[in-house]
């Protein structure tokens, strides 16, 4: 089995700026996310060993700024959308692992909006709060060279 649990992991070979792969991003999230990362209606199903729950949205912006592309949702049917990053033609959603056996289908994405999402203040903290954990991680300053 491989130690990488996202869609897309066998094919994500992009370099960010600082010189890291989605595959170490993955690595360096899976000991970031928490609950207080987790989207808040998603909480209460949130564990240690599901640590992807609610988390696609402030991940896949973060990805964002640091590999460029763009954020696609996929829409779940009940007004919300799970988000996952396109760039070029690399595919990858770091936290698919969520959905267990679920298979998305990722031809159906949605271009996302950052100032949509970001207009609720609760999800841009929560992004503020990964993306300053990450970068403390990387070593990287806060204002760090993105390709957003």
């Amino acid at each position: 089995m491989n130690e990488y649990n996202f869609y897309g992991w066998q094919t994500a070979d992009i370099r960010s700026a600082q010189g890291l792969t989605p595959h170490e991003c993955y690595a360096l999230l899976m000991q970031i996310w928490c609950a207080e990362t987790c989207a808040p209606r998603m909480r209460a199903q949130w564990s240690e060993d599901n640590r992807t729950k609610g988390q696609c949205s402030i991940t896949a912006f973060l990805m964002q700024d640091l590999f460029g592309g763009e954020v696609y949702g996929i829409p779940l049917g009940d007004g919300n959308y799970h988000c996952f990053n396109r760039v070029g033609t690399c595919v990858f959603d770091l936290t698919s692992a969520q959905f267990g056996s679920k298979v998305l289908n990722y031809a159906d994405g949605v271009p996302q909006s950052r100032d949509a999402h970001f207009a609720k203040e609760e999800k841009r903290q929560r992004y503020e709060l990964l993306r300053y954990a990450l970068l403390e991680r990387i070593g990287a300053p806060d204002g760090a060279e993105s390709k957003r």
